[in-house]
């Protein structure tokens, strides 16, 4: 099941004109504040009615401005995750649960409360009031909600901004076995390079409203033409595949016969990882450079360079076969000679690569 969006709407100046398709996983709407994300979600949710356009989940339609089909909020069968978890502050964590679960009973579905408690790890936390928990355990009751209402689509609006680094690491592993153990279509608001390389099945890259780009987390943040965060947020994915365990605490990796060592991966020999990379963080040389504490230094080629209005360059390069994004200083583009075609060293930091940029299938927090 897919859900399939093509929507036009005018607030003052602002004008959106959307369309894209989000399958079965997590489609991340990805953009800077202001760039449609949550215009798009309302109108999924029935919380804005657009002026023109089509909104359907698999056969079944929820808005068409041409046949006149509006189906009010609370018939297209949604879970909303919000950015604060809204859960009912005098009810048990059970009692959350089981509002949820109420919705299911009136679509004469249920679903396993079992799993999705197991799964979400909230066992212990059933007869607690919100008030008690953290804001990663309050999250993570919401999304069992959210699942609990037996929804077709499941809605999540930057449900990760309102906590500090040490929740996100929390939740993140959760909402990665949401995405792999369920068969409910996802669109997640981000604005988080970090979270759409690790949650991603495909990305929609707006920018003013528009669709900038579609495809996999690698195509499109691996595109020197597609910053919707500005070149500052630029970043690129690499797939890659456990190679080894270093006793120093490192971890070694192969991306397409490329070694890379990053921070330890909690991951067995032979499973594939996802290594975010930021563009700041990589280094060029024409030469192999000797004698420098940077572990990585990856042979890579040219694809694409891309010169800015000021005073920063995009180099888009393949290593190993993967897309790898460096930004560089126009001077030093013109210094270096960069072209495009050319061999060159992409340098890189072991340390540079956060642990929150490194994602596998159902990492879970020890």
């Amino acid at each position: 099941m897919s859900l399939k969006v093509e929507l036009s709407h005018r607030f003052g100046t602002f004008a959106l004109d959307a369309s894209f398709e989000a399958p079965q996983g997590v489609t991340v709407l990805f953009g800077r504040s202001g760039s449609g994300k949550t215009t798009i979600v309302n109108a999924v949710a029935g919380l804005l009615r657009p002026d023109t356009g089509r909104i359907a989940v698999g056969e079944r339609v929820l808005f068409d401005s041409t046949r006149r089909v509006w189906l009010p909020t609370h018939r297209r069968r949604l879970g909303y995750i919000f950015q604060d978890a809204r859960l009912f502050p005098h009810l048990t964590v059970r009692q959350n649960l089981a509002y949820g679960r109420w919705f299911a009973q009136k679509a004469g579905r249920s679903e396993d409360s079992a799993r999705v408690i197991e799964m979400l790890g909230i066992g212990a936390l059933l007869d607690r009031r919100p008030g008690a928990l953290s804001g990663g355990e309050r999250q993570r009751v919401a999304i069992g909600r959210a699942l609990l209402a037996q929804p077709q689509l499941i809605l999540a609006d930057e449900p990760l901004a309102a906590l500090d680094e040490e929740r996100k690491s929390e939740i993140l592993p959760y909402f990665e076995r949401l995405r792999d153990e369920t068969s409910v279509p996802i669109l997640y608001v981000s604005h988080s390079p970090a979270e759409v390389a690790r949650l991603a099945t495909s990305v929609v890259a707006l920018q003013d409203g528009r669709v900038a780009r579609q495809g996999s987390a690698t195509e499109v943040l691996g595109d020197p033409k597609v910053t919707p965060l500005g070149p500052g947020g630029a970043g690129a994915v690499l797939e890659t595949t456990v190679a080894t365990h270093h006793p120093d605490g490192l971890t070694e990796l192969q991306a397409g016969g490329v070694q890379l060592l990053v921070p330890q991966v909690q991951r067995p020999p032979g499973a594939h990882v996802r290594v975010h990379v930021e563009a700041q963080d990589v280094m060029l040389a024409i030469r192999r450079p000797e004698g420098i504490s940077a572990l990585n230094v990856l042979p890579a080629r040219i694809l694409a360079l891309r010169i800015g209005d000021g005073p920063g360059a995009l180099v888009q390069l393949d290593v190993g076969g993967n897309l790898l994004l460096a930004r560089v200083t126009r001077r030093s583009a013109t210094v270096l000679g960069l072209r495009t075609g050319q061999e060159v060293f992409a340098v890189l930091k072991a340390v540079s690569v956060a642990k929150d940029g490194i994602a596998g299938r159902g990492i879970l927090p020890r």
